[in-house]
């Protein structure tokens, strides 16, 4: 198969050639590693390879293999570098504390995939512990949006958007615990869902991630493939902490039931009081105009709680989690070098953080998902920004270099830590969570209350650069949110719409 001829297919119609013999799994996966050998060198979102998993996939199941069967049989496909685990490879979520750690069994996720036929020949990059909106990781180098490689391609989940968007698979896969699905696709001009809590599981390597807030599903060009990943990836495990939520019927099914009138309310007000770049509000804007056009009613209203108060919340997460994570690296081997500044900035002020101050945090999750509920009562669905900004440039976040080297005397004389205990950070740490979640304001009001959320491609910046827009939806209804996204789809195609990297030579 010609490569221009593999980039005009999503996963779902690449399963359907294979499983009328038009195309052999083999035909495609030399179609996609012909395609990452073009692009991956200028993009660096392919960073480990399982290209011999994959080629001994095709020759026959071997005791972790799986024939290319099934709803996903002979696509080629990617996985993310954190949470879903390939057996003996390093899960190393862009670190070199975990770089060197096989995984002794597969995720769920990667089970599933494997056993609906999907060829996983690599695995994406992702920033050091799956923890910023870009994804920059010394271990493996930046990522570049196959829009413009000048800028970020989005994080946490950065190399899988970078990936789909340049062509090299349809979809692949991602996670979300903070933006991660949403934020990438949104840069990229992707489409991507993240589910709703216990949706998908992360089993058996752990019953959570991040106490709920991070769920997992994939980065796609079409909707279709997001509802067939979800019928593939949705499901209990024996060892999840919660119970499956409902699935009536198959979500490829329900995608392609036209959505009812649903009343929709929007906003582009930055909850923490940062700006919003009028591309942003454009985005919005033109969303709302093309949804009133649909018969939906849509009105500018907004769940109400304090942003602020939520920012704070889940930096406390983060200081948390990183803290955690560090340890287990330091007990598998690793030493604090192994870890880049940021992550031991974000590990000291964990460590400091007394248990009861952390549970409080987590007690105040219930007040947002309140006032997300007493919205949803009155609109099916909130529509936000993704992005309070375009796709910023390489290093447009970083802190500066003054700030960073204060940073490093502080850890390194063990002063960082005291000062947070005393409580003398309080300021710091919240001019810290506005510089951290300025460019991404919006999306981490469905992580802390473990709703569903999508970004969906439908603007385009005057540079050429994307934008997508968010709708947040009520816990367990990705259907809804599916069914829109396809009118959306339908009404506004984006699928064609590739960056031109990804068809340069191709004739």
């Amino acid at each position: 198969m010609k490569t221009a001829e593999y980039l005009a297919f999503d996963a779902t119609a690449l399963a359907g050639l294979v499983a009328r013999g038009e195309a052999t799994p083999a035909e495609l996966l030399d179609a996609a590693l012909a395609q990452m050998a073009r692009v991956n060198p200028a993009i660096n979102a392919v960073v480990v390879s399982l290209e011999e998993q994959a080629r001994r996939q095709l020759a026959g199941p071997g005791p972790l293999e799986r024939p290319p069967n099934g709803p996903l049989g002979g696509v080629p496909m990617l996985i993310k570098d954190a949470v879903q685990h390939y057996a003996g490879t390093p899960t190393s979520v862009g670190s070199r504390a975990f770089a060197l750690q096989p995984a002794q069994q597969h995720s769920a996720i990667a089970r599933r995939l494997l056993g609906a036929g999907a060829l996983i020949f690599g695995k994406t990059n992702s920033p050091e512990l799956a923890l910023k909106g870009v994804t920059d990781p010394q271990l493996f180098g930046r990522s570049n949006n196959p829009w413009n490689l000048e800028h970020t391609t989005g994080g946490s989940s950065g190399g899988s958007a970078a990936a789909v968007a340049a062509g090299i698979v349809p979809m692949a896969g991602a996670n979300d615990g903070g933006g991660s699905i949403r934020i990438p696709a949104a840069c990229c001009g992707l489409f991507g869902l993240r589910p709703s809590r216990g949706r998908v599981s992360t089993a058996p390597q752990a019953g959570e991630i991040w106490e709920g807030a991070s769920s997992d599903l994939v980065l796609c060009r079409s909707v279709r493939d997001a509802a067939l990943a979800l019928d593939i990836l949705a499901g209990h495990e024996p060892s999840d902490p919660i119970p499956a939520l409902p699935q009536p019927q198959s979500f490829r099914a329900l995608v392609q039931r036209a959505p009812r009138s649903l009343r929709i309310g929007f906003s582009t007000v930055s909850p923490i009081g940062s700006p919003v770049h009028p591309e942003a509000v454009k985005a919005v804007e033109q969303t709302a105009a093309l949804l009133a056009s649909l018969g939906h009613e849509v009105s500018e209203a907004a769940p109400v709680y304090d942003g602020r108060e939520l920012a704070r919340c889940y930096l406390m997460l983060y200081f948390g989690q990183v803290a955690a994570a560090m340890r287990d690296g330091l007990a598998a081997g690793a030493s604090n070098a192994d870890f880049e500044l940021l992550t031991r900035v974000l590990g000291a002020l964990g460590e400091a953080t007394s248990a009861g101050a952390y549970v409080r945090s987590h007690q105040r999750w219930n007040d947002f998902s309140l006032a997300l509920a007493e919205f949803h009562r009155r609109h099916d669905l909130f529509l936000t920004p993704t992005l309070a900004h375009p796709p910023i440039r390489h290093g447009q976040g970083d802190p500066p270099h003054w700030q960073q080297n204060l940073l490093a005397l502080l850890l390194g004389s063990g002063a960082l830590g005291l000062l947070a205990r005393l409580g003398w950070l309080t300021g710091t740490i919240d001019q810290i969570a506005r510089d951290n979640l300025m460019y991404v304001p919006f999306t981490q009001l469905a992580n802390l209350t473990g709703t569903p959320a999508m970004s969906v491609p439908l603007h385009w910046c005057a540079d050429g650069l994307p934008l997508g827009v968010q709708f947040i939806g009520r816990l367990g209804d990705e259907a809804t949110l599916l069914q829109l996204a396809a009118e959306l789809e339908a009404a506004q195609p984006w699928f064609d719409r590739v960056p031109a990297l990804a068809t340069a030579g191709l004739g």
